[in-house]
């Protein structure tokens, strides 16, 4: 599934994609630079998506940065929980390259 995002984000030319393993590297990576989104899954090894959601909106660097969650979750408890802990976007799977595209160039205010 991650595969199919980046190969689907790398269509847009100001987007430059960068990957991590589960939340706790994904913490390591936003520490080491700066982002303009992210995206995360619910269910991921280590630290999970909602956790890592909670973290980077307690992150002074990174509070502000869109946040997309893809999940299998689908339950109306766990998109409001991930909207309550800062998510801007909530989007169960399966998905579509397009719908996933639409949401980060909707997000980051990009035209083409």
């Amino acid at each position: 599934m991650r595969q199919l995002i980046v190969l689907a984000l790398s269509r847009l030319k100001s987007v430059h994609v960068t990957e991590a393993d589960d939340g706790v590297d994904g913490l390591r990576k936003l520490a080491a630079g700066k982002f303009d989104i992210i995206l995360t899954d619910i269910n991921m090894p280590i630290m999970d998506g909602l956790k890592l959601v909670k973290r980077v909106r307690t992150d002074p660097t990174h509070k502000d940065v869109p946040i997309i969650v893809i999940t299998t979750e689908g339950s109306s408890e766990d998109r409001q929980r991930a909207l309550q802990l800062g998510a801007n976007a909530y989007i169960t799977k399966p998905i579509q390259a397009p719908q996933v595209i639409a949401k980060v160039k909707e997000l980051l205010k990009i035209d083409a």
